[in-house]
């Protein structure tokens, strides 16, 4: 207990200062987020992996915490998929190369010994989604990691639960390691998480709840699988249909996603973030009752409606093409503007004394 409390506070502590450093180089390096008004740098990601995996080596190394061979597997699978993220963060790599990545790193941390082949080749499936999904879900401040963070206390639950102590620690420094991330990334965001940190963080949550899960029927896994990550699927989910519908390619950006629509509701980015991060706990604590046994797995059901509605009605918002309709007295200003140039121009053609011409500003 008391080595736990020191590893969240220590992993903590090292993120908050590795990303204080390493932002300031970043910046001069031009390695920054482009999808935003304002330059952001990333590497926040690079400060969480190496936190994350510091903290966690030391405890296998000093035998005081040892992370057992599958977790300490995990961690360096996780390691792997982060540095083909911080590639991606320095040079454009296309998207089949992370689900490549993604799907190799997957297969060779789930347990086949208690999943089965055919189940072992689903949950392979499910962490590559998930990974990506929290890549996906980078796209405002401060959400990914309220979401990690939100996210690892249940699948930390649900390994402390099953006596994993191990597993249950590395995902407490990971919570602990995204909290420091966060006091540089809450809005407006000083530093980016990057690809780096948003696959390393989607990695090891799925593949921690699958190891987790591991041994139990399918269908009782998939109903607390789901309730995990169900902001990062409906993520998913409201951006692939809204552009379907919109016959745009799935690979192209746009401000089409969760935390871009509520903004266009209104919300402010802290606001934002706040909400999905309560749908996050609501969905992840339904998980956890679920896994324990303090909730019939119908709950789920709870989960997968708010979803739905939530989806459905974000879908609603118009992201696409949005133009702000002119006003009918601006338009009218705008034809006594154009009346007003004309008219001038013929007083130029008309005067000889009028030797510069006129113009007149709307506005």
């Amino acid at each position: 207990m008391l080595y736990g409390i020191l590893a969240a506070t220590t992993a903590l502590l090292l993120t908050a200062v590795l990303a204080a450093l390493l932002r300031g180089p970043v910046l001069r390096a031009g390695i920054v987020d482009r999808r935003r008004q304002r330059p952001v740098p990333l590497f926040g990601g690079l400060a969480v992996v190496a936190a994350t995996c510091l903290v966690a080596g030391m405890g296998q190394w000093t035998r005081v915490a040892p992370l057992g061979g599958g977790v300490g597997d995990l961690l360096v699978a996780g390691a792997g998929i982060a540095a083909l993220g911080l590639v991606a963060d320095v040079w454009r790599l296309r998207a089949r190369v992370l689900v490549a990545g993604a799907a190799v790193a997957a297969a060779c941390v789930v347990p086949y010994e208690e999943t089965g082949v055919a189940a072992g080749l689903l949950a392979v499936s499910w962490i590559v989604f998930v990974t990506l999904a929290f890549r996906a879900l980078d796209h405002a401040d401060g959400l990914t990691g309220t979401v990690g963070v939100v996210t690892a206390f249940g699948a930390g639950a649900c390994a402390a639960a099953e006596v994993m102590d191990g597993l249950a620690v590395l995902l407490s420094v990971l919570a602990a390691a995204l909290t420091g991330f966060l006091m540089h990334n809450w809005p407006p965001a000083r530093i980016g998480l990057g690809a780096c940190g948003s696959l390393f963080t989607g990695f090891l949550l799925a593949s921690a709840a699958v190891t987790a899960r591991a041994g139990y029927p399918l269908g009782s896994s998939v109903r607390v699988l789901f309730p995990l990550t169900a902001v990062a699927t409906a993520d998913v989910v409201l951006v692939a249909l809204s552009r379907l519908m919109a016959r745009r390619s799935l690979l192209r950006g746009g401000p089409d996603h969760l935390a871009h629509r509520l903004r266009r509701l209104g919300l402010t980015p802290p606001g934002a973030v706040v909400l999905l991060g309560a749908g996050a706990f609501a969905a992840v604590l339904a998980g956890v009752l679920v896994h324990s046994g303090w909730a019939g797995e119908q709950a789920v059901l709870w989960v997968v409606g708010g979803m739905s509605v939530v989806v459905l009605g974000l879908l609603r918002v118009p992201v696409y093409g949005v133009r702000r309709a002119v006003p009918t007295q601006t338009a009218a200003s705008s034809a006594s503007s154009t009346s007003a140039r004309t008219s001038a121009r013929t007083s130029t053609r008309a005067s000889a004394q009028v030797t510069v011409p006129l113009r007149v500003r709307n506005g």
